[in-house]
């Protein structure tokens, strides 16, 4: 009898799974495939310059290709995409609007929580337009340059000043939220 029970939950998950997803809006599947497809060609751009040449050639990297990755996707997709954060280091490109704001503040409750950062997104139509953003934790990759002031180099100090002299965007464990990528694409 118990072996039976376990075959049926496992039929009933079986068929449930499929329903869910057949259920789920396409518009917030589109949105997340789109928004994702942001942050591994951003880390392998990263990557390489860190191979070539260290923190302070990422910091370029990230301040010119990004903003140009971000451009070819949103090229590409039709959506706009772009990076936001509560503490931006680039406040012209990546403070958040009040949309925005408000889901980054909702994902700094939810993971203090106890939620996973890499699972917290919403998305939703507002008015004419999808709206999108999924929380972008911190990753080793990125403590180099966003990590608390000893793990971030005096050479590097220095480019993140050079560049960014009103930079908040430091001081971070690896886990964190470190911002989110938002995207929006206006509907017929």
């Amino acid at each position: 009898m118990k072996s039976l029970l376990i075959v049926a939950a496992a039929l009933m998950t079986s068929w449930i799974a499929p329903l869910a997803q057949a259920n789920e809006d396409p518009l917030l599947d589109e949105a997340r495939k789109v928004a994702m497809s942001l942050p591994p060609k951003l880390q392998a751009t990263l990557q390489a310059e860190i191979v070539k040449s260290d923190f302070q050639g990422a910091i370029t990297a990230c301040k010119e290709m990004a903003p140009k990755i971000a451009g070819e996707i949103s090229k590409e997709s039709g959506w706009k995409i772009k990076r936001v954060s509560l503490k931006a280091r680039n406040d012209a490109r990546a403070t958040p609007d009040a949309w925005e704001k408000a889901a980054l503040e909702a994902f700094d409750k939810r993971a203090a929580a106890g939620e996973s950062p890499a699972k917290l997104e919403k998305g939703e139509r507002i008015g004419s337009e999808y709206r999108y953003v999924k929380a972008l934790p911190v990753q080793a990759l990125c403590l180099g340059c966003h990590g608390k002031p000893d793990q971030i180099t005096p050479e590097v100090k220095a480019a993140l000043s050079q560049h960014y002299p009103q930079d908040q965007a430091t001081g971070y464990s690896e886990g964190e939220i470190r911002g989110a990528i938002t995207i929006r694409k206006t509907l017929p």
